[in-house]
């Protein structure tokens, strides 16, 4: 069994073929992954499979922004679990949380029941809960396999801390995933300082459009975004960062 898992969010088929090749071991597949990542399609999915048959957690978030969701929208991702479960995926990866800044221990027992069989990841939710020792021991109770985590930073390498503490607090009871931040360059300092064995990236970079033909002032979605870059993920970036992990 490896000493590591590297995990890599993709929204593209392409982005899964690349962090394959370049040593993942597994996918955080979602959609939109420049506002963080949102639930990805059916369509997306099955054609992955075609091509690929690495391991897939599937994200499963409605829309961007908070993780304090209407009915209408937990029932949305209700019913995304199920379907990704029927799918095949391996994992899904949830959370969601109270207006007072708890989990949602209610909502989230009923997903734990759709999602009975895979593996199941509480997102990053995590890291803008009031009391991540709390959310540790009740994601614990509820059954989650893996957290994945900044430790309340932007960056986990500021997050350090915190991380190394549920590292302790949880005493080998659920994975503790580094997320936000990791890099081949990165990878090694936050290894020394908590002992995670977990890591999440992109290994993104920004490829230019193929589009010659550009329309000025009319933009699709938030004017700080342009049409005409385009995020994937770098096979090399991956490779650097097995290659970092293999070394420790």
């Amino acid at each position: 069994m490896e000493k590591f898992i590297l995990e890599v969010c993709a929204d593209s088929v392409e982005s899964v073929l690349a962090a394959e090749k370049g040593g993942a071991d597994r996918i955080e597949l979602c959609g939109n992954v420049v506002i963080g990542g949102t639930t990805p399609s059916e369509s997306l999915f099955r054609e992955i499979r075609e091509h690929s048959d690495i391991k897939i957690h599937a994200l499963i978030r409605p829309r961007f922004g908070d993780f304090c969701y209407t009915d209408y929208e937990f029932d949305i991702i209700r019913s995304e679990v199920r379907r990704f479960r029927e799918l095949g995926a391996q994992g899904v990866v949830i959370g969601m949380l109270r207006p007072d800044g708890s989990l949602d221990v209610e909502h989230l027992a009923q997903l734990m029941e759709e999602a009975k069989g895979m593996s199941v990841t509480l997102h990053r939710a995590f890291d803008v809960c009031r009391d991540p020792m709390e959310a540790l021991e009740q994601a614990i109770s509820l059954g989650f396999h893996t957290i994945l985590t900044s430790g309340q930073k932007n960056n986990c390498v500021d997050g350090s801390q915190l991380l190394a503490d549920l590292v302790k607090a949880s005493a080998g009871r659920i994975h503790i995933m580094a997320g936000a931040g990791v890099n081949a360059d990165a990878i090694s300092s936050i290894y020394e300082k908590t002992g995670i064995t977990d890591y999440h990236m992109t290994g993104k970079i920004v490829l230019e459009s193929e589009m010659q033909y550009r329309k000025d002032g009319v933009s699709m979605g938030l004017p700080s975004l342009s049409e005409f870059e385009i995020f994937r993920t770098s096979e090399a970036e991956v490779r650097r960062a097995r290659n970092v992990l293999a070394t420790l």
